[in-house]
């Protein structure tokens, strides 16, 4: 197993950085990481996600909603092709601070057969949750 995990602390309340991260038809003006996402994310439902790696191609994959817990949790599981190749299950959580900061954390657990081989993309991935974050920041603090 691999863990990637990006958190950063934002000057905003958690309800904006929450609908941030849930208006998934901006994603393409502002995350540089997760390209697109479409999708309603409801426990149960399949996302379509495209990834984008820093170095890499973009990557469409289509997951499972595993947990919602709104103005809080978004989880996640994505597979490549078949169980136990690539596995990783991503979580993007809102951790209010006080009524002005927020504390985002992205992180994805991941498994699979394909992970010993994939150590270049793992870290331009672990790049790409950093970016992603420090988007976030500035897009929910109105820069």
């Amino acid at each position: 197993m691999q863990t990637l995990d990006a958190a950063i602390e934002i000057e905003a309340p958690a309800e904006r950085v929450w609908e941030v991260l849930m208006d998934f038809a901006s994603y393409p003006q502002w995350n540089p990481f997760i390209t697109r996402a479409e999708g309603i994310p409801v426990e149960g439902a399949r996302l379509r996600i495209t990834i984008r790696a820093p170095g890499y191609r973009p990557v469409t994959f289509k997951p499972h909603v595993l947990r919602v817990v709104a103005g809080r949790e978004l989880t996640w599981l994505g597979r490549t092709f078949l169980p136990g190749l690539f596995d990783g299950r991503h979580s993007l959580t809102v951790e209010p601070l006080d009524e002005s900061r927020t504390r985002f954390r992205t992180h994805e657990e991941v498994t699979g057969i394909l992970l010993p081989v994939l150590g270049k993309v793992m870290r331009a991935s672990q790049q790409g949750f950093e970016e992603f974050s420090a988007a976030l920041k500035t897009r929910a603090e109105g820069r």
